[in-house]
């Protein structure tokens, strides 16, 4: 086993797709995501990266007991220190394939969209989010100040800042390599990290697109988001996402540090 990756012995080759699923003592909940996982994506050879902090995790015997049935299903342990943020750059850097989806372990994110997310990758695009606030896209549930600031800040990046998709502060999106290998990821405070790389892109001149899905607000365990304490977090992103669409400075910035040219 390699820097805390568990394969449950299975070999699969090089992956068509990489998930990558933070998880925090979330036991048998995260059953029915991996099962749907399995069963709604068809993209194969598949590769689902579990990524918990400590060994003790309740997730981890779960995972195990699952492993034999679920080919490229790996447990993966947190290198960078614990938290949801820390949780995904481990899974980002340790994911082998050339496209990498970010889904969240209580269910709820949609499966059935993975594939034409990643069929839009495929197309050219860079960032694909799993947009709540396009058309035909929902969000059902969760408290109602959270979700009146993210569909907020997703509208006026998308109207006012040029962004190309209308959701731009979930975590359920999928990112080549090319954004992944390119940029330094610089979020501190937790699940700003989808809006940072979504940024990032939209300076940069990367394809950014979408897909309508329907979000559900978890219906066991505890969340993790807390949004007073990374609100500020969040805000250094958004400001800087609706700068760039006045001036060129954060643009060439980025272009010149990630050796990105014009397209």
């Amino acid at each position: 086993m390699d820097q805390g990756r568990d394969r449950g012995g299975t070999n699969i080759g090089i992956p068509a797709l990489s998930i990558v699923i933070p998880v925090y003592n979330e036991g048998a909940i995260v059953v029915p995501t991996l099962q749907g996982i399995y069963r709604e994506v068809r993209t194969r050879p598949l590769e689902v990266l579990v990524v918990y902090d400590f060994d003790e995790d309740t997730t981890v015997p779960v995972v195990k007991g699952l492993q034999p049935t679920m080919p490229g299903l790996t447990l993966l342990r947190n290198r960078f220190g614990n938290g949801a943020l820390n949780a995904v750059k481990t899974g980002l850097q340790g994911a082998s394939a050339s496209h990498v989806l970010v889904t969240m372990a209580d269910g709820s994110d949609e499966p059935q969209v993975i594939d034409a997310m990643l069929n839009k990758a495929l197309q050219g695009a860079d960032v694909v989010s799993g947009s709540r606030y396009m058309r035909g896209g929902r969000q059902l549930g969760g408290p109602l100040l959270k979700r009146l600031l993210s569909r907020l800040a997703g509208l006026s990046l998308h109207w006012l800042g040029g962004v190309a998709t209308h959701d731009s502060t979930s975590n359920f999106r999928l990112y080549s390599r090319r954004l992944l290998d390119a940029v330094t990821i610089e979020s501190r405070g937790g699940f700003e990290l989808g809006l940072e790389l979504t940024i990032k892109g939209h300076l940069m001149g990367l394809v950014v697109d979408e897909v309508p899905t329907t979000w559900r607000d978890r219906t066991a365990g505890a969340s993790r988001f807390r949004m007073w304490q990374w609100l500020p977090h969040y805000l250094h992103w958004y400001w800087l996402g609706m700068y760039g669409r006045v001036s060129e400075r954060p643009r060439r910035r980025l272009k010149q540090r990630a050796g990105v040219y014009e397209r």
